[in-house]
């Protein structure tokens, strides 16, 4: 039971931590759906990050009426600083993050408050996702939201960590005590979310997903995953790629040498970063036998037995890269121990 002094909760079990900037149409759907929580137990921390429309007004509305919100003020301009500053004023033993353009379905925290007291190895948890278009033009993060929710099991996060990020971060909720042992968003020209769940899952922090919906994910024109450099796909493919070395290394016995599938030049751009990372790409494998001309090109059908390379799959493509992973294993590669997929 929480103790509750002046109708302050005193001991919340789980922080929300809600960063805003200048979210007045969306922000008071987002506060509604943490105070309709069948878990009544939190504290909601609303990080106002120098926003200059009626966000502000919104906050202090809830908290002046409903004591478990608390409205902090940052100065630093990101979500990396509001969330960190919410982070450290945080109380529960659990701590969620939720985004002021999002809404979490009603039994949300209390899914996942569930599954991490039942599953005591997991540091932290996450969950399906509802995706909310708002033009025509959404494909792309449309089969995004298809994939991630693809992503269920804590061996498949792992195994699947260097395609895409396999969180959905206002989806997630983590012990407190992980991110004190292991740190929380870094600073840096990298996308700060992504970049946590890789330093977790390297540090062995096991990560689960409630087979729910748990959010629904609205999209915007502004939304930073459009807008900030932060979220481009080289600053993924960079930061992923410094994480992969470390994995190479562990699991690649040829090691610095690695095989690139994918002679196109998006999967060369991309695959730069290994170069930049001290990694020897050998050659590229392709199944368009025109560029088979290069010098470091080999045509998919006269690819070494398993056991000869460690083969990196750089195709953006769902169908082809499913299609690709089946050849391999066909061939006798297994995912993870001579091959990883990473776009």
């Amino acid at each position: 039971m929480n103790r509750i002094v002046e109708n302050v909760i005193v001991d919340p079990i789980i922080s929300v931590i809600l960063p805003f900037y200048n979210a007045e149409n969306s922000l008071q759907r987002a506060i509604n759906s943490i105070a309709k929580q069948t878990f009544k137990s939190f504290e909601c921390i609303l990080i106002n990050n120098n926003s200059s429309d009626g966000s502000v007004s919104i906050a202090n509305e809830w908290c002046n009426n409903d004591s478990r919100f608390i409205l902090l003020n940052e100065s630093k301009q990101g979500v990396m600083f509001a969330s960190n500053a919410g982070f450290n004023a945080s109380r529960g033993i659990f701590v969620a993050r939720m985004d002021a353009d999002d809404y979490s379905f009603p039994d949300r925290l209390a899914l996942q408050y569930e599954f991490l007291v039942n599953n005591s190895e997991f540091g932290a948890v996450s969950g399906f996702v509802e995706y909310v278009g708002h033009n025509a033009n959404t494909d792309g993060f449309a089969r995004y939201v298809d994939w991630v929710n693809s992503v269920q099991l804590y061996s498949e996060i792992l195994a699947k960590r260097f395609i895409e990020s396999p969180i959905v971060n206002p989806t997630a909720m983590w012990r407190k005590t992980i991110a004190d042992t292991y740190g929380m968003y870094e600073s840096g020209d990298f996308p700060e979310d992504y970049e946590m769940w890789l330093r977790w899952l390297q540090k062995g922090v096991k990560i689960g997903k409630i087979k729910q919906k748990v959010l629904k994910w609205y999209d915007s024109n502004n939304r930073l995953t459009r807008t900030n450099h932060i979220y481009s796909d080289a600053a993924f493919f960079k930061i992923k790629t410094q994480y992969l070395k470390h994995e190479l290394k562990r699991v690649n016995p040829f090691c610095p040498k690695v095989v690139v599938w994918g002679a196109s030049q998006i999967s060369r751009k991309h695959a730069s970063f290994l170069v930049d990372n001290n990694l020897d790409i050998e050659y590229f494998i392709d199944v368009n036998k025109s560029k088979i001309k290069k010098n470091d090109v080999i045509y998919y059908e006269d690819i070494p037995l398993s056991g000869e390379c460690f083969i990196l799959v750089y195709i953006k493509h769902h169908k082809l890269r499913l299609k690709t992973q089946i050849f391999l294993e066909s061939k006798g590669y297994v995912e993870g121990k001579s091959y990883l997929l990473l776009s």
